[in-house]
């Protein structure tokens, strides 16, 4: 199951344990039964605190494993394998089972620890999910805190069963207590302040008595990031919010054109940019959305911005850095079968629908690159581009079109998504070029039409153009002063990384210059 180099990674984690550990295995006769034996063999005997038990408990998913303590019945459970991009859970869990310390904002942890209720988690995942491993940590490391919580994480591809029955169409799927609790990224955060109600009051409490910063930067993805860090340098009071660090760059498979990184994943750059911000004093205050710019009445006065908790931010200067988000179809039926059908992932999703038909909505790079990575998955996809012709580079499209199973339509307008209900069964499109219309049988539909800035909170404060993208200089000031816009929310063309990392030090850099040429003297 783990080949030599995992091996020795692994045991030079697990060198970290201060408490034993006992992996409470539930096994049946089958293949996938053998091999998660193999599996935790394999581990045990990279660790003298390390011991195996087997059962076999039919009121238990079989093939499942407890990772606990010698006399504890309690612990983390993988129901499947913790392999692919589950494999880095399967570690945090061991170690912090084994007594290592989360690296996590002790505010947090002794928010989980003083949970009170009996709360039952279960996620699905699938292996090549690259935004499951953030919602299974989250909900180990609560079920390892507080012994009210506890936690399974199901691999869908050996549980289909399961997933049949529960219609998941999307991963990570999150159950509490039997019933669905979530769907989708979500921080350790966000997900502890769903289940504590008290939890607003307490954050905008907390975010409304401190002191005035001289740069906020609203947003945590590349720009806000590199923003941070330029601000930090100089040696001014420095804070970031956003809903969770790194952005859409989470959402991110490979990263191949980040100058001097050959290649990386989205969530380990993401790891990389917080990382680096940490090394300076940054006030990072994650798992917040922010719903209003309130500008200063004079220039020099301080900036507000109001968040959904109801907390309050004070800032002489503002970098709003907020990304983007993507483009939903705007037609009958979407929102009814989000997450039903209709998403937006195909490295999450896409093995929940192994063996049937589906459609890629979109011809530009992201589509094709889709439909490519669909179709080694599903039966059959159709890609609809509403264009006369691909927007694809020419080496993907060659590469689409010598695939079987791959079918492209043009000039295809979708009218409509239909179900029966409780999952999708068709869409409805319009050839463009004779006004004909059709209905295409599938499964599940994949969109790939661009993306939308992340402006809508600023309301009229801020000029934005007809996209909502917020107009800048080439100094990446707006129209208000002391207030700055860098990444992909700005009018900036070409919506990249490595772009937007630029954007953001330069606006760093001018908040820095507008600071040390404004008074304070009229300072609220």
């Amino acid at each position: 199951m783990l080949d030599n180099n995992l091996q020795a990674q692994l045991k030079a984690y697990l060198e970290k344990l201060t408490k034993p550990l006992e992996l409470v295995a539930n096994l049946d006769d089958s293949n996938k039964s053998n091999e998660i034996k193999q599996l935790i063999e394999q581990i045990a005997a990279l660790s003298d605190k390390i011991s195996v038990r087997v059962e076999h408990n039919n009121s238990l998913r079989m093939p499942s494993f407890l990772i606990t303590n010698p006399g504890v019945d309690r612990g983390v459970r993988f129901a499947g394998s913790p392999l692919g991009h589950e494999f880095t859970s399967l570690v945090l869990a061991l170690l912090q089972v084994g007594g290592h310390p989360s690296k996590e904002a002790q505010e947090l942890l002794e928010q989980i620890e003083a949970l009170e209720g009996k709360f039952h988690f279960e996620t699905y995942y699938s292996l090549s999910c690259h935004n499951c491993p953030d919602v299974v940590q989250a909900l180990n490391l609560m079920a390892i805190l507080n012994p009210k919580i506890s936690h399974t994480a199901i691999d869908g591809g050996i549980f289909q069963n399961e997933i049949e029955e529960r219609n998941v169409m999307g991963v990570p799927a999150v159950y509490l207590n039997g019933k669905a609790f979530g769907q989708g990224r979500m921080t350790l955060s966000e997900i502890v302040s769903k289940v504590d109600t008290n939890a607003d009051l307490r954050a905008a409490k907390s975010l409304t008595e401190r002191e005035p910063y001289e740069v906020l930067i609203i947003g945590s993805g590349p720009a806000g990031a590199s923003a941070a860090i330029y601000t930090a340098r100089k040696g001014i009071r420095t804070g970031v919010i956003g809903e969770r660090f790194g952005g859409q760059v989470m959402d991110t498979v490979d990263i191949e054109n980040y100058i001097s990184v050959i290649k990386t994943e989205g969530a380990i750059f993401a790891g990389a940019l917080k990382n680096h911000v940490d090394n300076y004093d940054v006030d990072i205050i994650d798992g917040q959305s922010v719903t209003k710019l309130i500008p200063a009445e004079q220039e020099g006065s301080l900036h507000q911005i109001e968040t959904a908790s109801g907390g309050v931010l004070k800032s002489r200067s503002i970098i709003i850095s907020t990304g983007a988000r993507w483009r939903n179809m705007g037609v009958p039926g979407e929102q009814e079968y989000r997450t039903k059908g209709i998403t937006f992932c195909p490295h999450c999703d896409g093995p929940l629908f192994k063996g049937k038909r589906v459609a890629v909505i979109g011809g530009g790079n992201s589509g094709i690159e889709a439909a490519i990575d669909l179709a080694g998955i599903v039966e059959h996809v159709t890609v609809l581009e509403f264009a006369p012709e691909l927007k694809a580079d020419a080496v993907l499209q060659h590469k689409a079109r010598s695939m079987k199973n791959v079918e492209i339509i043009l000039n295809a307008q979708t009218l409509e998504v239909k179900g029966d209900g409780s999952k999708m069964t068709s869409l409805e499109y319009k050839n463009r070029a004779d006004e004909s219309t059709h209905s295409l049988a599938v499964a599940g539909a994949f969109v790939q039409i661009g993306l939308l800035p992340n402006t809508n909170w600023l309301g009229d404060t801020i000029i934005r153009n007809r996209m909502g993208e917020i107009e800048v200089d080439a100094r990446g000031e707006t129209n208000i002063k002391g207030i700055f816009a860098a990444g992909d929310c700005t009018t900036v063309p070409y919506k990249q990384i490595i772009i937007s990392a630029g954007e953001g030090a330069k606006a760093a850099l001018s908040a820095f210059d507008y600071l040390i040429r404004t008074s304070t003297r009229t300072a609220e």
